[in-house]
């Protein structure tokens, strides 16, 4: 028999146990787009990772840091590696040997190399400088293709080094301190080429320095061009490698004219564009054994054309061998090398069509069969196997990344997968309901406003006319009862968006900094049911959206930016209804969404912290934190002036010297309370701090290593509770979260050990705070049973401010969190959870609020009333256990933010995680207590139902039969 403590331990882990994701609801309850980002042209190929295999697979380094390899048949992804630990904003470099098992990349500092089958890493090796170019040497002395990287140091300005592809070593190093800007690197058989720009900003020439392949030694140094030929590094718009005859090109800033060199030469070759040109790009094979041949695609603003061109080898002169038609709309080219065979692949809004670099001839042509008629490509990449014994047989897979940031695979004019890499880089998301059917709202607000009559014939005209749904709705009736013994969703046969008696099916917003906006059916797999660019996002610019509100009344959207841009659009199709573009400058911090006698609205927080004039009927009625120009945060209120309203500071709260703002935490939107108070296990109340009007201000001090943590009130910026903590490494991300009556931080810093060793541990750790309006139970505090109370209204007993009385306790955790937020439910009654992110192992936790009580015990077990509190001992140590885990075994990669809505049931919480990845799922943080799981045996109730049917419809005649006989019987 097990002791009594045992037993009350065990009893007590129990909801932690249930909280675990069965295997069943896998794929049921919760939806993930595992996502690699909107693939870079120049870090994309096709590459076979066996060298005695046919089989390739796709590679890409996408523009936000991914490296990942995708099976080109199904579009799944094989493995991916996110190379800076974050999302970045472009760059980086990818590159493969031919034949070779493995994939070398670089970003920033680092160079790296991988298997080209797994994804683990063969070497890692970081760099004083920026890597500015990567390429693989296809040919040298020893047969080994080995890895030359291109750096940007400070005090040397140009650094190559060659890098043993086996494990990294520096094989040789050249290096020259000048005012140069290296730019790329290129090689051919037997030289090594590094090109930089020579000169002063917007007057360049290129600079050609001839390196020995062996020894990494300078052959000779070449000046290309006059002084102002390049006026920035993106008028160079490709270097050549791996090719008998190299070249460099660039255009001057007109597009008028193409500038080409053979590297190793002194020579340049100039080429007239065509008028109206606007952009060019170059395509040409990687590989020594290929034809020196390219193609140069120029774009107008109407069209697009292209010209190949053909490289002497023996005297260096280029030549135009035929030209491409302009074809108008957008367009993609991409090349694709078979031994000396160089093949350009067209892609248009309609075709595929494969030309041969040595003539202008088609040599196959498909009709594109894609479903979305408005996207168009931007740029792809190609691999042609020719097919033998026929004529002119060809097959081709193209992947191409079309204008709505999709990732398509079109194989033969036919499209074979799509990868929506567009939702990476997220930047803001929200739930809302699915709109009512707009005819219906229409129907029933003209009965409201018809006379008792008239609505009457008004409704059974309408119920007349459901009737042709009648049909549709019996059909359904088996596949509906099966589903629900099944315990599987019902596909809905018309494909409209439809609510549900639980709240599960929702549309959840997303907006990405690429300028796209997505709507997914939450309900149904996470399923994209629209997508839309709301805004043209230039090259290395992003979106930044500072609000989103969900009109759900008139069914729209409206987002607004921070460079005085917004957009509005329909809820369930996507349709954009208005918009301004972003303007050129920054024009605000923040948007607010504030309660008008109008209605709620999203209002636009200036960058100093201000708020413009507004109408008197779109007068916010709460104060409005924002935070100025030094850091100070700023309380807002507004006053009427006449048919206006202008903003008012009313209170101010600047941090100390040195301290800087690390984190603010605001109260969910829906934040419901369902009881005021704590009770206790021995029946007493101790009754909960319930602000509504309290943020959460984190700040750093640096040279100090310290955080302090305010709890302010935002009507009188009063500090209601601090709290200081030392030894805290200010370099590592700190978040906090507010809710109900406690807050919660996490931090990486010094711990010390509550058993009286004085022992002290340094790691990451959460501290959680409860607060409470006195320190005794049963017991409101200075304000009693009051139904009013003010925070400008100080009272008299004490004097002062009402301050709440807070409970604190640390935890040690396993790892870093972040992404920090709290579960929400519809009234508030289940228990709740802190989610959050863990970017080390790369999933969600479910924290639950019993292990994050601070009022564990310390030091002992509890007693039978803390026990029946449900308190348990307090451990200083919270492991992640899997149980806990609600992205089970799934890999979520680079999520930023968490954001949660509350379900029609009490028991459930809808999850939502972005960043990179898109992961959502449901939580029941006190199990699902009024709604039946996927694990209940719905089988067995239904047969045992059946069987008590059938049992009474059997004995019923005879238990009547018997009766009536012994009713006949005489008696004795």
């Amino acid at each position: 028999m097990l002791p009594p403590q045992l037993s009350a331990l065990l009893l007590l882990a129990l909801p932690s146990a249930v909280r675990a994701v069965f295997k069943d609801e896998v794929g049921h309850i919760d939806y993930h787009y595992e996502l690699l980002g909107v693939p870079q042209q120049e870090t994309t190929f096709f590459h076979r990772p066996r060298r005695d295999e046919k089989a390739s697979l796709l590679y890409t380094l996408s523009d936000v840091g991914v490296l990942g390899a995708v099976n080109p048949s199904s579009g799944a992804v094989l493995w991916r590696q996110l190379l800076n630990g974050t999302i970045t904003e472009g760059g980086g470099f990818a590159r493969a040997g031919e034949g070779e098992g493995w994939v070398a990349s670089a970003l920033g500092q680092s160079v790296h190399a991988w298997d080209a089958i797994t994804g683990r890493n063969r070497f890692w090796t970081d760099f004083g400088g920026e890597v500015k170019d990567l390429e693989v040497m296809e040919m040298t002395e020893n047969e080994r293709k080995d890895v030359l990287a291109l750096f940007d140091e400070d005090g040397r300005s140009t650094v190559l080094r060659r890098l043993n592809a086996n494990d990294g070593s520096v094989v040789w190093e050249f290096g020259e301190t000048s005012k140069d800007i290296p730019l790329q690197v290129s090689n051919n058989v037997g030289k090594v080429f590094v090109i930089s720009l020579r000169g002063t900003p917007d007057a360049y020439n290129l600079k050609v320095t001839v390196l020995d392949t062996l020894t990494g030694k300078r052959l000779d140094e070449l000046v290309i061009g006059t002084k102002g030929d390049v006026h920035s590094k993106d008028d160079v718009m490709f270097v050549g490698a791996n090719s008998a005859a190299p070249i460099v090109a660039w255009t001057d800033a007109s597009h008028r004219q193409l500038h080409v060199n053979v590297l190793g030469t002194k020579n340049r070759q100039d080429f007239a564009l065509a008028d109206g040109t606007v952009s060019v790009e170059i395509h040409a094979p990687h590989l020594v054994q290929s034809q020196p041949h390219f193609l140069v695609h120029s774009k107008t603003a109407t069209g697009n054309r292209a010209a190949v061109y053909h490289v002497d080898l023996k005297t260096n002169v280029i030549t135009k061998a035929y030209e491409l038609p302009l074809l108008p709309g957008p367009g993609a080219f991409s090349t694709s090398s078979s031994g000396a065979n160089v093949y350009f692949t067209r892609v248009t809004g309609r075709e595929l069509i494969l030309f041969s670099s040595a003539s202008h001839g088609v040599l196959r042509r498909w009709t594109l069969e894609t479903k979305d008629s408005k996207a168009s490509a931007v740029h792809a990449v190609s691999e042609v196997v020719k097919k033998a014994g026929t004529e002119g047989g060809f097959a081709i897979r193209s992947a191409t990344i079309t204008t709505n940031d999709d990732w398509v695979l079109i194989r033969n004019g036919a499209l074979a997968w799509t990868r929506p890499e567009g939702m990476t880089g997220a930047v803001a998301a929200t739930f809302t309901e699915i709109p009512e059917n707009e005819e219906l709202a229409k129907s029933l607000e003209q009965e409201a406003h018809s006379n008792p009559l008239a609505a009457y014939i008004h409704r059974v005209k309408r119920h007349i006319a459901d009737l042709e749904y009648l049909l549709a709705y019996l059909n359904s009736i088996p596949t509906r009862l099966i589903s629900s013994v099944l315990g599987t969703d019902v596909p809905s046969a018309d494909g409209k968006l439809a609510r549900d008696s639980f709240g599960f099916h929702k549309l959840a917003i997303l907006a990405t900094r690429r300028g796209m906006l997505y709507g997914l059916d939450i309900g149904n797999s996470g399923r994209i049911i629209w997508s839309e660019r709301a805004f043209e996002i230039s090259k290395g610019a992003k979106w930044n959206v500072t609000g989103i509100q969900v009109q759900e009344d008139a069914g729209r959207i409206v987002v607004l930016g921070s460079n005085s841009d917004h957009v509005v659009l329909k809820t369930e199709t996507g349709e954009i209804i208005d918009s301004k573009p972003p303007g050129p400058e920054l024009a605000a911090q923040s948007a607010a969404l504030v309660e008008t006698s109008s209605g709620p609205r999203l209002i636009t927080v200036g960058l100093d912290g201000t708020v413009r004039d507004l109408p008197s009927n779109e007068t916010p009625k709460q104060t409005i934190v924002t935070r100025g120009l030094g850091g100070e945060i700023k309380g807002v209120v507004f006053v009427a002036n006449g048919t206006s309203a202008y903003g008012s500071t009313a209170w101010e709260f600047s941090l100390p010297s040195g301290k800087r703002a690390v984190s603010v935490a605001t109260r969910p939107s829906h934040d419901v309370v369902a009881s005021i108070g704590r009770v206790l296990g021995d029946r007493t109340v101790r009754y909960k701090y319930l602000n509504p009007n309290t943020v959460v201000v984190a700040a750093a001090d640096d040279s100090a290593s310290t955080l302090t943590v305010y709890l302010l009130d935002t009507v009188s910026g009063q500090i209601l509770f601090s709290s200081k903590h030392e030894g805290v490494d200010t370099g590592k991300h700190i978040e906090c979260a507010l809710a109900e009556n406690w807050l919660v931080c996490s931090f990486f810093g010094q711990y010390t050990f509550k058993d009286g060793s004085a022992q002290s541990y340094k790691g990451y750790q959460v501290v959680v705070s409860d607060l409470y309006e006195s320190d005794e139970a049963n017991d409101r505090g200075p304000l009693g049973d009051a139904a009013y109370s003010s925070s400008l209204g100080p009272i008299d007993t004490p004097t002062g401010v009402v301050l709440p009385s807070a409970v604190s306790q640390s935890f040690i955790l396993g790892g870093p969190i972040s992404a920090l937020q709290v579960t929400q439910t519809r009234q508030g009654i289940s228990s709740r959870q802190v989610l959050a992110y863990l970017p080390e192992t790369h999933g969600i936790i479910g924290i639950p609020r019993m292990i994050l009580e601070p009022r564990r015990p310390v030091g002992r077990d509890p007693t039978p009333a803390e026990a029946e509190e449900g308190l348990i001992r307090y451990t200083p140590v919270i492991e992640f256990d899997p149980k806990i885990v609600i992205s089970h075994e799934r890999d979520v990669l680079g999520v930023q933010n968490i954001i949660t809505s509350p379900a029609t049931v009490e028991s459930t919480s809808l999850v939502l995680a972005y960043g990179l990845d898109v992961f959502g799922t449901r939580v029941a943080p006190s199990f699902l207590f009024d709604i039946l799981g996927n694990g209940f045996n719905k089988g067995s109730l239904i047969g045992t139902v059946l069987a008590i049917t059938a049992g009474v419809t059997v004995l019923g005649p005879m238990v009547r039969k018997k009766q009536i006989n012994m009713r006949w019987k005489a008696p004795m």
